[in-house]
Formats: structure tokens, C-alpha cells, sequence
């Protein structure tokens, strides 16, 4: 019986009946430790089968070795495995190192978890716990942050125990219960039940006080303790309820005999609760079973099939109050009975902590698991082999180069503050003139992945040009990288192209790209379409590239095929801009609903991950809407963010947005001033917006001025038709209008094209003529939820004197929520369950729950079906 915790244990016998009848369910318990998180996983656990329950906890000496908890986690899942797509199996057999291969991404991983635990919920419901969340390495964090949040229909609950004060961001926003001290007459009762003899009941109260209710604190730190001692209180001492617990476990472990205090050091060194492992340690440790009753009976460890503590505190307090010599006695224990062949990276690891100064043979060592380690994808674990291997290692010059390696590890899996401290750490050893370049290289690139602002370029340009007499395809990787910086910044981009000329072409997709990018910073983008590739890596300028010289085509291909690609490699770190650039060019062809499914999808991953794409897609998808407010929320952070960080193209992307915005909603004065704020950087073309705005206001000279600029770009069908529209609006003609709906190849401009044309037909007095092109136009808004652009073509409609309807649709096809619709369109077009689940990160499963929801809600009973009855 759990006392005073009877809202906690209702809220989670709901989550176990939500389970049982079918739906997934994720839960993160926060409280300070002590607070009972442990006890109510406990109540959680026993109340499903044995079988149908996993669990792991996060162990601190591990929280930098990738996988650690999530392979605990997995491991009682594994016979599942052979039901996953070769690719996740694969990717997570690899990830786990039970198989040799190319490096899988993060996601891939992701998604094979995420399918293992639907296959095993298959068969019976799933409960996946984990207790000390706060130290999980890197990869399980990012890995069931995702899972978390994809669960939907799998019958899965996936239940996370974190201490506070810490990282409130961990896990941030999936649904959290928070587990407070007791209330005061439960507190009581529950002391009073550890209580050594009658205390006086202003102590208790103090005690009471002291420990804030904190259940373990009431259970534990009275223990051993005579009257005499307890009466006042604990000593008054200021000090954190978790080192108060833990203190008190120190102070119990100090009375037991040494053997066993052995024993429970050496199970907290090894989390894996390998019982024969612990006794092979245990026999090279000299420590006998004897030692096991003295643990058991002080009730701080249970010795069965796996080793159990009776709290996580005991671990860390056993680990703690051990001296650093009997520390190191316990590791060589372990490495001296790990077998080098099955499990050579925790037996390096063990060798690392038990050396004392410097080896060489240990640094090795570690070296192989850090290759190891990156070829599973865990870069946080190879940062973490290499930075012990550089502190073991006596030669300056290898010492150096492994420090560096381990700041590019580090870099690699999104830690770039520990970047510096590795870096200053290499350029104490002497480096070769090509590492101190890549060290500059490296240090810029953080800068840049930092601050995207004013002061990223300069270090990496510097770079770049002392890489240029060592390494020609680093250096204009490096020259690519600030060109970019600089077109984010919005300054100083003739500078770097000025200097990246320097250099003899490359015939790879960067060096291509390179040569054409810096011929347009100079006013000549002949060579700019030509470079346009779908390499997944380039896609960050590419995109924003392929709108620069109006090819529409490649815009599409582009995007749709760097989406494609981060989506079948699993490419976590390029997904968010993938999702984003691909919303960009949905926005272009009217599909809102299919853009904002991306861009939810994106929301998502930055908040699993906190990698973010490109903001202008969620800015035009708000202003297309017409959605003044929120628009406007986001618009303005923007430009908050861009004035603060120095980052001139993001501050376009936001008057970009508010011209789109106010065009829509018939501001034109607005829409003219926020778009001549916009010009002049890659990828974002005001020009239209300006023509349209100004035209609309009277200002016929800016309106005139700015089609002028449009016709610098010829040669596609957007670009021409763009132009086209700009000179009807100036020099309005029918020829001219039908001319710019005839040539524009994307859904967008072409129905503001309809618009434009119906809207000076209206004012010609032409109403007949002005419906049919206003008409259409309507109808595509509307259809797209462009609910700006509807409105005011609805407005135009009426003043011809025609009566506006509302679009025509079943009630069932609207009430489909956005993930249902994105599901639809790819059951329409063909794709079997695994592959839609593939492609939005989702278990075959919950599609096929969702798709028994859709057919429910348009009444029919298969997928055959689905294209009629839409």
C-alpha cells in the first residue's frame, strides 16, 4: 500500500486501462528524488504480467556510452526483431553492435524501436519503463523522445521517471504527473512507522518539515539513529533532500562488513544486473556469497535472476563513498572478466577507469571503440572513448590528435559546447599544419552552428583559406560553409566569393555549387541552375538556390527527393530542414494541408531533438491562412531573433511573410513596405509581392521599378510568367494577363494570377468576364485553406453581384485530422501500411488503426474505396 498516493495511482490504473483497450499511452513522472517515482513504477509494474513488462534505469557512470539504457530497455524485446524491415533491423542490430555495417542514422534506429514495440504489444499490451531518466546517454534520450512521441495505437505505455531540480527540457512536452511529498498526516504515519521509539511530537513535526514530506527521506534517514540523535531533527543542516537520502545510505553502507561493501560497489559499477558477470568480479575481488546476506538483510540490494537496488540513490551513494583506489580495484575486476570479444567497448571502458596515470595500450584501446561507436551512429559515446584516451595518452602529438577527434565527435552529436574546451586541449600538443586549420574549422563551424548572425563568417572564412594550401575539397567545403553563413547574415557575401574565386574549381556537387553560388554574389547567376543537385547535404542552399532562378522544377525535385532520402537513411540532423524546405515548395502549389503535416512533423522533431529547419515555411503557411494574430506572433519572433543574432536573411524571411500576410488581407501599403524590406537575398523574390502591393496602393513608379527587376530573370516559365503578371498589373492588358495564367507552372501565383486578372476585369466593369477568373480562383483558396486570398476574392465575387458559396464537402472528409488526410493521400496513392508508416515515422499499426477511424468516418469498408468516396 502506497500511502497518500491515491491520485497518482488512479491516474495510472487509467493509463493501464487505456493500454489494455487498445491505445498507447506515455507518462513522465518528475519529482525530486525520494519523492516515490521508483515506488509508483513499482505499482505500475506489478500490475501487468512479468512478461508483458520492460524496464531500465539510467546509470550515471554510463550516461555517455550510446544505447546504453535503450538496449537494456530493448533487450527482453528482441525476439521481435526479425518481424522489423531489413533496414530498421539492420539499423538497430547495428546501433546495439550485434552486427558489423554502414553507420545508421538516429531515426532509422527510431523507427525499428518504435516497430519492436509494436510488435511486441501485438501479442499482449506493453509496459516500458525507465527510472532515472536524468542520466541516460544522449542516443536514448533523442531515441525515446521520438518513440514517445509516435506512439498512437499499439497498445504500448511508455512510462519515464525524472528527478527534479534538473533538465526540465528532458522529455519536455510529453504529458507529465508530478510526484509531490506526502501530505502531513500520511507523512506522519509513515514516519512513525520507522521511528526507533516515541519521539516528541514538535520533533516529528520538525522532521516532518525538514523532509517535506519526502517518503524515502521519512523512511531512510531516521534509520540507525537513536532518540537522543533524532531529537533535534537532522542536524539543521541546509542541504538538498537527495544528498540528505543519500548521505543516509552512505552512512548505512559505512556499518556494513567490507566484502559487503564490495558487493554493492561492484553492482553499481556494472548496470547491467549480469548476475554470473558480478560474480566472476566478485571471485577476482576475493569477495565470497557471505557477502550477499549483509547486503539483503540491510535491505539495500536484492540478489536474484538480476541484481536490484532498493533505490537508485543506493547506487549512487555506494559509487560515491567509494575510495578512487577501491574504485579502480572494482573496474579492473570487470575488465580483467568482460569478454574482449563479445563486449570490447565496456571492457575499455572498465580498463579506463581503473588506470591510473598514463597507457598507451588503454588509449588504444579506446581509440577502436570510438571507430566502433561512430559506425553504430553514437558520436556522444565516440567523444566520450576518445576525450579518456587523449588523458591517457603520454605523447603530445597523438594526444593532441585524439582530443581533436573527440571535439569533431562531440561537434557531430550536437554537443558544440564541449567543443572548445577539447579543442584548447589539442593545441596544446604540436599539430600538423593541416589539423591546427581543421581545428579553426571546427571552431567555426560551432560559431555557425551557434549564431547563424553577422559573426559566424569571418572564423570560418579564415579557415578556408588556411585550409586552401592543405586540403582543396575541405577548403571549399569550408568556402561553401561561409558563403552560406554570409547569406544568412546577409553581409558580406561579395567578400567570401571574391575569395573562394581563388581556388581551382570542383567537379563534386560542393565545388559546383561553390563556383556558382560565388559567381551570383557577383552579379552573374548563369551557373546557378546548372549547379542546382539533389546531394541531401547541399539541400540548405539548393533549395533557397532553385527559387533564385525561378525553376520551379527543380524546386519541386529537390525538395521531394532530399525528403525522400533523409527519410529512408533516417537522417536526423537533415530531416527538419528537409521537412521544411519541402513545406516551402507545397506552399507554392497550394497545399497547405499536405505543408502543414511537414511542418507539425518538424515541430515535433525540434522539440525531440531541438534541431530546427527553416522558419519561413510556418510563417507563409500562418500568413496564406490568413491567420492575422498568430501570423503575426511568428513574424515578430522572427525578427526579434534576426535583429538579435545579427542574421539579415532571416529578417527578409519575415518581411517576406508579412507582405504575403498583408497582400492577403488587402493592406497594401503594409504589403509594400514589409516587402521592399525584402529584397536582395537568396531565395526570397519580393519582387512579386511589391508589384502587387504598390500596384494595389497607386504607387505605379515603385510598381513599375520593381517589374523592371523582375525581368533581370528569364529563361523558365515561373520566372516569365512572374514578369508577365508584374507588367499586367502595371500596364494592364488582357493579353498580357491571360499570357503570366498561361505560363505560371505553380498553383499559387496562378490562382493570385485568376485573382488579379478578375479583380481589374471587376473595375473595368467587365463582371462577367471578372467571374470567370475570379471564380476558380475562389475555389482554390478555399479549397487549400488560403482563407486570406479567399475572403478577398469572395469579395470580389460579390461585387460582380454573384452569390459566394462555401466549398461543398462531406462532413466526414472535414472531420479527418490532418495526420488522417496526410495517411489518405497515401493510401490513394498506392503505398502498402509499412511503407505510409515508414514514411511518417508512425508503426504499421497505428496506420492501420487510423485508416479503420477514416473508412468509420466516410463509410465505407476498404481502401478501394477511398479515392470515390473523397
Amino acid at each position: 500500500m502506497l500511502l497518500g498516493r491515491r491520485r497518482e495511482q488512479e491516474t495510472l490504473n487509467r493509463l493501464l486501462r487505456d493500454v489494455r483497450g487498445g491505445q498507447s499511452r506515455v507518462l513522465v513522472l518528475r519529482g525530486e528524488a525520494g519523492a516515490g517515482k521508483t515506488a509508483l513504477l513499482d505499482y505500475l509494474a506489478e500490475t501487468m504480467p512479468a512478461e508483458s513488462v520492460s524496464r531500465a534505469v539510467g546509470v550515471e557512470p554510463e550516461s555517455e556510452i550510446a544505447y546504453a539504457t535503450l538496449q537494456r530497455l530493448c533487450a527482453p524485446l528482441m525476439e521481435y526483431v526479425a518481424r522489423l524491415p531489413e533496414p530498421q533491423r539492420q539499423a538497430l542490430e547495428i546501433g546495439f553492435g550485434l552486427r558489423v555495417g554502414p553507420t545508421p542514422d538516429v531515426l532509422l534506429i527510431g523507427l525499428a524501436v518504435l516497430g519492436l514495440l509494436a510488435e511486441a504489444a501485438a501479442e499482449r499490451p506493453l509496459l516500458c519503463v525507465v527510472d532515472d531518466v536524468q542520466w541516460l546517454d544522449r542516443m536514448s534520450e533523442v531515441i525515446l523522445t521520438f518513440v514517445a512521441r509516435r506512439l498512437d495505437a499499439e497498445s504500448v505505455a511508455l512510462v519515464f521517471a525524472a528527478r527534479t531540480p534538473g533538465d526540465e527540457q528532458l522529455l519536455g512536452g510529453l504529458p507529465e504527473l508530478r510526484v509531490d511529498g506526502l501530505p502531513d498526516g500520511d507523512a506522519r504515519a509513515l514516519l512513525d512507522s520507522v521511528l526507533p521509539g516515541p519521539v516528541d511530537a514538535r520533533v516529528r513535526d520538525r522532521i516532518v518539515t525538514e523532509t517535506q514530506g519526502n517518503p524515502l527521506a521519512l523512511l531512510e534517514l531516521p534509520r540507525g539513529l537513536s532518540p537522543a540523535e533524532l531529537a533535534f531533527g537532522f542536524g539543521g543542516r541546509a542541504m538538498p533532500i537527495a544528498n540528505r537520502i543519500e548521505e543516509g545510505f552512505q552512512r548505512r553502507i559505512a556499518e556494513l562488513p567490507a566484502d559487503t561493501q564490495t558487493l554493492l560497489l561492484a553492482a553499481a559499477v556494472e548496470p547491467l544486473g549480469d548476475v554470473p558477470l558480478l560474480w566472476r568480479a566478485l571471485e577476482r575481488l576475493n569477495v565470497g556469497p557471505e557477502a550477499v546476506a549483509a547486503a539483503e538483510s540491510s535491505e539495500l540490494l536484492q540478489l536474484g535472476a538480476r541484481v536490484r537496488f532498493r533505490h537508485p540513490l543506493v547506487r549512487s551513494a555506494s559509487w560515491r563513498s567509494a575510495t578512487p583506489a577501491r574504485l579502480r580495484a572494482v573496474h579492473q575486476a570487470f575488465a580483467d572478466v568482460t569478454d574482449p570479444h563479445q563486449d570490447p567497448d565496456r571492457r575499455a571502458w572498465h580498463r579506463a577507469h581503473a588506470t591510473l596515470g598514463l597507457d598507451e595500450e588503454v588509449a588504444a584501446e579506446l581509440e577502436q571503440s570510438a571507430d566502433r561507436a561512430r559506425a553504430r551512429g553514437g558520436h556522444a559515446a565516440a567523444a566520450a572513448f576518445l576525450e579518456r584516451a587523449a588523458e591517457l595518452t603520454a605523447d603530445p602529438k597523438p594526444r593532441a590528435a585524439r582530443a581533436l577527434a573527440a571535439a569533431a565527435a562531440s561537434f557531430a552529436a550536437g554537443n558544440p559546447a564541449k567543443v572548445p574546451e577539447l579543442l584548447a586541449a589539442a593545441e596544446l600538443g604540436p599539430l600538423e599544419p593541416l589539423q591546427q586549420a581543421g581545428v579553426e574549422r571546427l571552431r567555426a563551424q560551432v560559431a555557425f552552428a551557434v549564431n547563424r548572425g553577422r559573426d559566424a563568417a569571418p572564423p570560418l572564412l579564415a579557415a578556408a583559406r588556411k585550409l586552401a594550401d592543405l586540403d582543396l575539397g575541405a577548403a571549399r567545403e569550408t568556402y561553401l560553409t561561409a558563403l552560406g553563413a554570409t547569406i544568412h547574415a546577409g553581409d558580406g557575401v561579395k567578400a567570401v566569393a571574391e575569395a573562394a574565386r581563388s581556388l581551382p574549381a570542383g567537379d563534386d556537387p560542393a565545388g559546383r555549387l561553390l563556383t556558382a553560388l560565388s559567381g551570383w554574389a557577383l552579379g552573374d547567376n548563369t551557373q546557378l541552375r546548372a549547379a542546382l543537385t539533389d546531394d541531401l547535404g547541399l539541400l540548405w542552399l539548393t533549395a533557397p538556390a532553385a527559387q533564385e532562378v525561378w525553376d520551379a522544377d527543380a524546386w519541386r525535385r529537390i525538395t521531394s527527393a532530399a525528403l525522400d532520402a533523409a527519410r529512408s537513411a533516417g537522417a536526423l540532423f537533415v530531416l527538419p530542414t528537409a521537412l521544411t524546405a519541402r513545406a516551402g515548395a507545397l506552399l507554392a502549389d497550394l497545399r497547405l494541408a499536405d505543408a502543414a503535416t511537414l511542418l507539425d512533423e518538424a515541430r515535433g522533431l525540434q522539440e525531440a531533438t531541438g534541431l530546427a529547419g527553416d522558419p519561413l515555411a510556418a510563417m507563409l503557411l500562418v500568413a496564406l491562412q490568413g491567420q492575422e494574430k498568430p501570423a503575426l506572433e511568428l513574424i515578430d519572433a522572427a525578427m526579434r531573433d534576426a535583429v538579435e543574432r545579427g542574421e539579415g536573411r532571416l529578417t527578409a524571411m519575415a518581411d517576406h511573410a508579412r507582405a504575403v500576410l498583408n497582400n492577403g488581407l488587402g493592406r497594401y501599403a503594409a504589403a509594400q513596405a514589409a516587402a521592399a524590406n525584402a529584397v536582395g537575398h537568396l531565395g526570397i523574390s519580393p519582387w512579386a509581392e511589391l508589384v502587387e502591393a504598390a500596384a494595389h496602393a497607386g504607387d505605379v513608379a515603385a510598381a513599375a521599378e520593381a517589374r523592371d527587376r523582375l525581368a533581370e530573370q528569364t529563361g523558365t516559365d515561373w520566372a516569365d510568367g512572374t514578369h508577365a503578371l508584374a507588367d499586367a498589373l502595371v500596364t494592364p492588358a488582357d493579353e498580357t494577363f491571360r499570357a503570366a495564367i498561361d505560363l505560371l507552372p505553380l498553383e499559387l501565383p496562378k490562382a493570385r494570377a485568376r485573382l488579379l486578372y478578375g479583380e481589374w476585369l471587376r473595375r473595368e466593369n467587365r463582371r462577367a468576364d471578372a467571374r470567370d477568373f475570379l471564380r476558380p480562383a475562389h475555389e482554390a483558396f478555399q479549397t487549400a485553406g488560403a482563407t486570406g486570398f479567399a475572403a478577398r476574392a469572395a469579395r470580389e465575387l460579390a461585387a460582380t453581384g454573384e452569390t459566394v458559396r462555401k466549398r461543398s464537402g462531406s462532413a466526414a472528409e472535414e472531420e479527418l485530422t490532418p495526420q488522417e488526410a496526410q495517411i489518405v493521400r497515401l493510401a490513394v496513392a498506392g503505398k502498402t501500411n509499412p511503407e505510409i508508416a515508414a514514411a511518417l515515422f508512425l508503426s504499421p499499426r497505428t496506420v492501420e488503426w487510423h485508416l479503420r477511424k477514416v473508412f468509420t468516418k466516410l463509410g465505407i469498408t476498404s481502401r478501394r474505396e477511398l479515392a470515390t468516396a473523397l
